[in-house]
């Protein structure tokens, strides 16, 4: 009876190594399959680009065809947007974030907020896009730079909501409870004990947020439209880099399809770095 028990058992284990190497195998290759991708993608962006990459191309403004020039304004529109944008969605991420996961965890006001920040963390940039467009662009019948700022903050929003909430609550009870037994009050708990810990991880989704939304094409369409001039005023339509990469690619002129392909590059860089950014403060957190 032993020795059929000690087959049997060999058996099985025989038929889970089997499975277990199948598993592995199909892995391997969905891993082989999506990095070989990801790495023509990049080659492509950097045979093609860095050989758009000048002194003009940051100092020049968008050139008609055939005509030299650079991104320079469209680079300041992007950078001036996503900054004020991470400004204004980032506090209100981090409040809510706190509010869910310290104040009030499971109550109806909480449940609706975590479906409706689902919601805006699944719905596509166009649709933001269009309900900035028809709240704000067509209310006041123009193009803004404010437009597109409000439109990528609402994209900021629910990314950072859902980081802080996740990691506030990742902190040990123990950390709260030591600091209630001193006689803290909640307020200064959650800005010197929970917040403090929770402070890698918050950043890293503020991180995130930022990369997501420097390559927003979408809502800056119906929002920010697009100048081919330098322009710092918010209430006229401002550059932006993606939208000036997707004017410029699909066109037939030469010198604009290499000032798109010289963007790709500097918006490919630019959130490689902030993601990785991220990946650094994550791992030091562990």
């Amino acid at each position: 009876m032993s020795a059929l028990m000690q087959n049997a058992r060999l058996a099985k284990f025989a038929r889970r190594q089997r499975i277990n190497r199948v598993a592995l195998v199909l892995s391997l290759a969905a891993m082989s399959f999506g990095l070989f991708w990801l790495f023509w993608i990049l080659w492509e962006t950097v045979r093609l680009g860095i050989g758009g990459i000048t002194l003009a191309t940051f100092t020049e403004m968008t050139p008609a065809p055939n005509e030299a020039g650079g991104i320079a304004n469209a680079l300041y529109g992007s950078f001036l947007m996503v900054l004020l944008a991470t400004f204004v969605g980032t506090p209100i991420g981090i409040m809510a974030g706190i509010y869910l996961a310290e104040y009030n965890t499971k109550g109806a006001l909480a449940s609706v907020t975590r479906f409706v920040n689902d919601i805006l963390l699944s719905a596509p940039s166009i649709v933001i896009g269009l309900f900035v467009y028809a709240v704000v662009v067509s209310r006041f019948h123009s193009f803004s730079g404010w437009a597109g700022v409000i439109a990528l903050a609402l994209i900021v929003i629910p990314v950072v909501i859902r980081t802080t909430e996740n990691m506030l609550q990742l902190v040990p009870p123990g950390l709260r409870e030591a600091a209630y037994a001193l006689g803290a009050p909640k307020w200064k708990v959650i800005t010197r004990i929970t917040l403090k810990a929770a402070r890698s991880g918050v950043v890293t989704g503020i991180l995130l947020a930022v990369a997501r939304i420097a390559g927003e094409t979408a809502p800056l369409l119906f929002t920010a439209l697009n100048n081919q001039f330098w322009t710092s005023n918010l209430s006229q339509p401002m550059a932006s880099l993606p939208v000036t990469i997707f004017k410029f690619a699909m066109s037939p002129y030469e010198n604009w399809q290499q000032l798109a392909w010289a963007g790709v590059f500097i918006i490919t860089v630019a959130v490689l770095g902030l993601n990785i950014l991220a990946r650094v403060l994550t791992r030091n957190k562990h």
